[in-house]
């Protein structure tokens, strides 16, 4: 029978839609192998093209020469927000609130090989990428007017990247979304009613559960979330309770480069490389160190299509059940 499952961490509600749900294999990407070399000439991202690029503002190298890097960030040349203008509000047409694109928009170069993938990245070569992601999460969060910071990954035409060489994003942006707005709010709400992290809870429910679970370390936990909104949506959590990626320790960062390697080469595995997104979701700057929120990965492969009820409602109809797909994860 179908069921609503209510998201603890929105109060939004989803429906997981048992009698149409498909068995875990039938998500599987039937694709044919289109191989990619490890170098483009045309590639922007490629070494060598550096030129290609605005200037880098960070890397990681492996020599002195120019080419010679492991890791490049470099300002997005067609960014959402940019470093000019002003975050003051005004008003448009004597009704509308508006104000200018102000912030920063960045580009993680994760590889010189244009053909590489986190699945068959080394673990220390996804460590380096988590190590970089927390350097500019760091800077981007000293900038007076950064507000929130949005670290995310797009792998694929489906997921919404234009570029195949391996990248990611980070956006700094001057305001904080409702939907952040809200989860901090349901986060608050329990905080004041248990005086505990929701977050932390959640880690517990699913232990003390263990039918969602895909895999625990001595540092993070991986699970398909009760009110999954997609398909084999994945989360990575930490065990230590902290609101902000950016105050990731040094063993941190060693062990959540394995385990996104680990996930990452599951997925490959379980459903024929898929596209997907992922996102780091952080605390707003100005609760960085608050006891109601913690930080977290989703990811999400993307075997599905949003629809029009899903446009109409805000309503999420999930066809897989989340103790399923945990279940076959488990047996991959």
């Amino acid at each position: 029978m179908t069921e609503l499952r209510q998201d603890p961490t929105t109060d939004d509600w989803v429906i997981i839609a048992h009698e149409r749900a498909k068995r875990p294999y039938d998500y599987v990407m039937r694709r044919e192998d289109t191989s990619s070399p490890a170098f483009v000439e045309n590639c922007p991202f490629c070494p060598g093209n550096e030129r290609l690029t605005p200037p880098e503002v960070a890397v990681y190298r492996e020599g002195s020469g120019t080419s010679s890097w492991k890791i490049r960030v470099v300002p997005n040349k067609y960014p959402a927000l940019g470093p000019h203008g002003t975050t003051e509000e005004r008003v448009v047409e004597g009704r509308f609130r508006a104000m200018d694109g102000s912030g920063f928009h960045e580009v993680v170069i994760e590889s010189p090989l244009h053909n590489q993938t986190l699945s068959r990245m080394s673990t220390s070569e996804i460590e380096s990428i988590v190590r970089m992601y927390r350097d500019r999460y760091k800077v981007l969060g000293r900038e007076r007017e950064t507000k929130l910071i949005v670290i995310f990954k797009n792998h694929g035409i489906a997921a919404g990247t234009s570029i195949e060489h391996p990248h990611s994003q980070i956006v700094a942006a001057p305001v904080v979304s409702p939907q952040i707005t809200k989860k901090c709010h349901v986060a608050l709400e329990h905080y004041k009613k248990t005086g505990r992290c929701l977050y932390c809870d959640i880690n517990e429910w699913e232990l003390d559960s263990r039918t969602r679970l895909v895999t625990e370390s001595g540092r993070f936990l991986v699970f398909h979330p009760y009110a999954s909104r997609y398909p084999f949506e994945t989360w990575v959590s930490p065990k230590r309770h902290n609101a902000c990626f950016g105050n990731i320790d040094s063993e941190e960062i060693r062990e959540l480069g394995k385990t996104l390697q680990w996930i990452m080469e599951k997925i490959d595995r379980a459903l024929g490389k898929p596209d997907f997104n992922y996102v780091f979701h952080t605390a707003p700057v100005e609760d960085e160190i608050s006891e109601h929120l913690h930080w977290y990965i989703q990811i999400v492969p993307r075997t599905w299509t949003l629809g029009g009820f899903e446009m109409g409602s805000g309503i999420y109809i999930n066809t897989a059940v989340p103790e399923e797909t945990a279940a076959f994860m488990r047996t991959i």
